[in-house]
């Protein structure tokens, strides 16, 4: 109904001139005193041509309207000749070579940034998995002593360590090669190695593991889902200087991270799974990327599995992951 509202507007002033046409036409016969029948007829026969012509053009113009309204939805790699509707007029065609030089220019710089893309993604793959030899050369030299120095830098290497990682997932999170395997894993054998990765940070930090065993097992990735359990533990090392860090299981197979730590303010809440996010914490810790939550959000997303957050400021915050129905208790 809209289109042929327009395509009124846009012909009324052919009408209009038409119509003006027929009124000096019809004047120029009655001062001339020809007979009415005279004109008639041929205003009659203009007029049923006129409206033909007008009912021919409409619906050529409308069938036009429609193919176009689907090309809007294609992608430019599929505006070629064949798929744009028949130019009719010259300056039809002069939009369609237009729109031609237009889409082979986007296409062109598409293909360029995709290039350069893919050329960042491989050079930023391939400096994560090379700095991890140096990572690992220092981690045998510091293995070597035990004192509170070399704990100190320990700690901060696995820190090093973790963030190495988080830019290898934020690289491959968008990835055409999915590496998720799912299989059946029990959860305790996932969330034990996070403890013992960060066993130092709570020694050095002084804080108390309460850790549940979880005796449950579930349908997941065992890479992807650790490098979740380990963004929280993180976080809740990192906004924790004293107090607790619990690990437990909740009904309906959910797994609860909670520290005593200074918590989130309700008004970051909403958002700290945000990309980029940091919120007041993030501003307060400037080494804060805003990255660790948004790719534990994208990652439980891909694993079939629900991340939220729970806090109250200066109290501490829970993180729960919920897998789903997919899951069996451990007897």
């Amino acid at each position: 109904m809209h289109f042929w509202k327009q395509y009124g507007k846009d012909k009324a002033p052919a009408i209009g001139l038409f119509l003006l046409f027929a009124g000096i036409i019809t004047g120029v016969f009655l001062l001339e005193q020809i007979p009415l029948v005279g004109i008639v007829y041929p205003l009659i026969l203009c007029t049923a041509v006129g409206v033909f012509c007008l009912v021919y053009d409409g619906y050529r113009t409308y069938m036009t309207y429609r193919n176009l309204q689907k090309l809007s939805n294609q992608t430019v790699e599929l505006l070629t000749e064949q798929t744009l509707p028949t130019a009719h007029t010259l300056l039809e065609a002069q939009y369609q070579e237009v729109l031609h030089a237009v889409a082979a220019r986007e296409v062109a710089h598409h293909t360029r940034m995709t290039a350069q893309y893919q050329d960042m993604i491989e050079y930023y793959t391939v400096w994560a998995h090379q700095i991890k030899t140096p990572i690992a050369a220092m981690r045998l030299h510091l293995q070597e002593s035990d004192t509170k120095e070399t704990r100190v830098l320990r700690e901060e290497l696995s820190r090093i360590e973790q963030y190495v990682e988080m830019v290898l997932a934020f690289l491959r999170l968008d990835s055409e090669n999915s590496d998720y395997v799912f299989r059946t894993y029990q959860l305790d054998d996932i969330v034990r190695p996070a403890l013992r990765k960060f066993s130092l940070s709570f020694i050095h930090r002084k804080l108390q593991l309460v850790y549940e065993p979880l005796q449950q097992t579930v349908i997941t990735d065992q890479k992807w889902l650790l490098f979740v359990i380990e963004q929280i533990l993180s976080n809740a090392l990192k906004y924790t200087s004293r107090g607790s860090v619990h690990i437990y299981m909740e009904p309906d197979c959910t797994l609860c991270i909670r520290d005593t730590g200074i918590g989130i303010a309700p008004s970051d809440l909403p958002r700290i799974f945000e990309k980029g996010y940091t919120g007041f914490n993030g501003r307060t810790d400037r080494k804060a990327s805003g990255l660790g939550l948004y790719l534990c959000r994208q990652i439980c997303q891909n694993l079939n599995a629900d991340i939220t957050a729970e806090s109250v400021l200066n109290e501490g915050t829970t993180i729960r992951i919920c897998f789903g129905t997919q899951t069996q208790v451990i007897e």
